[in-house]
């Protein structure tokens, strides 16, 4: 089953738009909130940030790349398109007013009403995820990936409401601010890994031509994941004993060595000898998944020997995993899986009549170099910054990743507005 009987381009390509929109007001945000990353990392302007990455950028464009790769994963078509454009609408309506309520700090209408569009969102994806994989035929580990992900994604969303409510109205037993850690880890682990690691292990032998495969790998990832967040829930909420978190970060780095093994065999057995640019950036981020778990580690170890919080480290941490690690596959992929779409899209009905463009041809490829220039200077300085707690360094990265998210834009835009080419 090929791209050509998938979902329409008309539903998965606003995804993408909006995603870029959404990383490029993050990096404004970042710009400007710079004072903000030399105090403390609880604040309006961080909460709007964090919140515009994981849900504008990071789950819109994999919402929008799930509608059109699921599918293909499952050998079978999507179940609803109307049921994908509900999805769209209900989560593009709900993450600003979310957004604003933090930018604002008012935990009233605007972010509560948000949450419940967000909420609702996730909701109709898995109904139309849950259908589609119902009535198809072939069942893959992937596929499982990617269903359970979503419903670690609805968990952590129905959390982030409940939360929502429980700063104006407070029903829970502590403060909302106390149950942030396993709101968050949710989502990242939960949603982000486990989701990153089924579609990566599916695109990445594909992309690189590769012979291998090892589903037994893939389950005992997918096992390591998931028993691993349920035992850190479970001690978060009843239990509290120390060592289970150490038993839950091991299963965690277990899965991502794992993971990085399947990658590196999968790079080693390729029949595609040269890889190209969107590829490496993408198995950079590989290596960038063991990043916020080196933090996590000193985090806990600092927070076991000292009494105060270390807030460079904390706030590394989380730009680690939302500038760093998601932000860098996303910008791999999105220039393989976007140009196959546009594609599609532009030159299905002229195949085979006459000569067509590849869809790497399609987008600017010095383009995409200079992002990933200053893609990498903007993370690096701006982390070094973190650490230094010099305001002209965080400045300055922030600035380059300001140009990053400008040149992605264009590149973007560049794809979607691609005209078929006349012989």
């Amino acid at each position: 089953m090929g791209l050509s009987s998938t979902t329409s381009y008309k539903v998965v390509i606003p995804f993408y738009i909006y995603a870029a929109l959404s990383f490029f007001v993050a990096c404004i945000l970042l710009v400007i909130s710079i004072p903000g990353f030399t105090t403390n990392y609880f604040q309006p302007n961080t909460l709007a940030i964090t919140h515009t990455m994981a849900l504008g950028w990071g789950t819109m464009i994999i919402l929008g790349a799930s509608h059109q790769l699921v599918p293909v994963m499952i050998e079978n078509k999507l179940y609803s398109n109307f049921l994908a454009w509900c999805s769209f609408i209900f989560a593009a309506i709900g993450i600003p007013l979310l957004i604003y309520g933090f930018l604002v700090f008012n935990m009233g209408w605007p972010a509560q009403w948000g949450a419940h569009f967000i909420v609702s969102a996730i909701i109709v994806y898995c109904i139309n995820l849950a259908i589609s994989m119902a009535k198809s035929k072939h069942e893959n580990v992937h596929a499982f990936f990617v269903l359970t992900a979503t419903l670690w994604l609805l968990a952590t969303t129905i959390i982030g409401l409940l939360l929502v409510y429980n700063f104006t109205k407070p029903f829970l037993s502590e403060n909302s601010i106390t149950y942030l850690p396993m709101h968050a880890h949710i989502g990242i682990v939960g949603w982000f890994l486990l989701l990153v690691m089924g579609v990566g292990s599916r695109l990445i032998p594909m992309f690189l031509i590769s012979k291998y495969h090892h589903t037994k790998k893939l389950w005992w990832i997918y096992v390591c994941i998931n028993a691993g967040l349920i035992i850190f829930i479970a001690d978060f909420i009843y239990l509290q004993i120390s060592w289970l978190y150490l038993l839950t970060y091991a299963l965690i780095v277990m899965a991502i060595l794992l993971f990085a093994n399947f990658c590196y065999h999968a790079y080693k057995e390729r029949i595609r000898k040269k890889v190209d640019e969107p590829m490496k950036v993408s198995l950079l981020s590989v290596i960038m998944m063991l990043l916020p778990l080196l933090f996590l580690c000193i985090i806990i170890i600092l927070l076991l020997s000292q009494s105060t919080e270390n807030i460079a480290l904390i706030i590394s941490y989380g730009f680690i995993i939302f500038f760093g690690w998601i932000t860098a596959i996303i910008l791999g992929m999105t220039f393989k899986t976007l140009p196959f779409i546009v594609w599609n899209k532009v030159y299905h009905h002229l195949a085979g009549k006459q000569k067509t463009p590849n869809p790497k041809d399609l987008f600017n490829i010095t383009l995409f170099k200079w992002m990933a220039i200053f893609y990498i200077l903007g993370f690096i300085i701006f982390l070094l910054g973190v650490f230094m707690n010099q305001y002209f360094i965080l400045q300055t990265g922030a600035v380059f990743l300001l140009v990053t998210s400008i040149l992605y834009n264009l590149n973007v835009f560049k794809l979607l507005t691609h005209k078929p080419t006349k012989e």
